[in-house]
């Protein structure tokens, strides 16, 4: 397989997977571009290597640079703002699980809590919080679990999944 086509392929592959995190195709493709791409890109060179309109290229780069997936580089002599991803993808991983937790996870415990507080009495009340609650905990738990593996030192997480694969 030639360079292209494995660039290509990478690519693809890297926004079919991302949408099952939650990402947008369009912006994990940019991502994975930007990951590849030793030298960093204007957002002209992203919409021709892609295809993609300016108005997709520059609004899903203000979405990775929010993310903290994405940095905005100064060329010196250069007028157009040059982008560059993150390279380390314990850093990737990191940040992905930071704004999933942000966007996803923090909102629900907010909401669980907020349900739990359903006015009433009787069994379909009671089971209407007991099912709130369970929901809760089990937020609170991933929460908890997340936060830990974003604390954690990459380096340790490895050694313990090498240890678990023996």
């Amino acid at each position: 397989m030639k360079l292209d086509e494995a660039k290509e392929r990478f690519i693809q592959a890297w926004g079919t997977m991302a949408s099952s995190w939650g990402v947008n195709r369009t912006m994990a493709q940019i991502h994975a571009l930007l990951l590849i791409t030793p030298e960093p890109l204007n957002a002209d060179q992203v919409m021709e290597a892609l295809q993609i309109s300016r108005g997709n290229a520059n609004m899903n780069l203000r979405a990775l640079m929010d993310w903290g997936l994405v940095h905005k580089e100064l060329i010196t002599g250069q007028r157009k703002e040059y982008f560059r991803a993150e390279k380390d993808i314990w850093e990737v991983v990191r940040r992905i699980i930071i704004e999933r937790k942000k966007r996803e996870l923090e909102p629900m415990i907010r909401a669980m809590e907020e349900l739990k507080k359903v006015e009433g009495e009787g069994p379909e009340v009671e089971a209407f919080r007991k099912t709130v609650s369970e929901i809760e905990d089990l937020s609170v738990k991933a929460d908890q679990v997340l936060e830990r593996l974003v604390q954690t030192n990459p380096n340790w997480i490895l050694s313990a999944l090498l240890s678990l694969i023996r």
